[in-house]
């Protein structure tokens, strides 16, 4: 039900706001600005994510929890679709998302109200083995080998379709 009540409030808040700007300044420089704020939250976005992927890519790398930098993109991602939404007040919430103490605050409300019942990696190791030393971090030897692949070639039962190449 909240959420119907965010769909329905944010349009009437916009709507509320266009005209009360509109009739202060007119219509030319309340679209100017409409504009304005889409080209420079543009900018700020891209820079933003830039900051955020390095951060994403170091954590990788560190092999450090990628949480935080991935739950900071997304914000990123989510103030770049506020800020090319027409309106005031989308652009004030997305302008507030590009300030990261403002993530940060975000990001500390969210992490306390959710809770992560289980976490698996699948696959074998998490943890892939440093490429200079070709040692994994937990002191294990990698052997590098070849392998053939025995699977029995299937023959067409049809012609050439002209799709395929031989």
């Amino acid at each position: 039900m909240w959420l119907f009540a965010v769909f329905l409030a944010v349009p009437l808040i916009e709507i509320a706001l266009f005209i009360q700007v509109g009739g202060a300044i007119g219509l030319w420089p309340t679209l100017g600005i409409v504009v304005l704020t889409a080209i420079l939250g543009t900018w700020l976005v891209r820079n933003q994510g830039i900051h955020a992927m390095s951060q994403l890519r170091s954590s990788f790398s560190e092999l450090r929890d990628p949480t935080e930098p991935l739950a900071h993109g997304a914000m990123i991602l989510f103030s770049g679709a506020l800020l090319l939404t027409p309106g005031f007040f989308t652009d004030t919430v997305g302008f507030a998302l590009l300030i990261p103490p403002v993530r940060a605050a975000v990001y500390r409300y969210i992490r306390a109200r959710v809770k992560v019942q289980s976490f698996t990696v699948e696959g074998g190791h998490p943890r892939a083995p440093h490429r200079e030393t070709n040692r994994e971090p937990s002191g294990g030897t990698v052997i590098d080998g070849e392998f053939e692949d025995v699977t029995p070639s299937k023959s067409p039962t049809h012609g050439t379709s002209g799709w395929t190449r031989h």
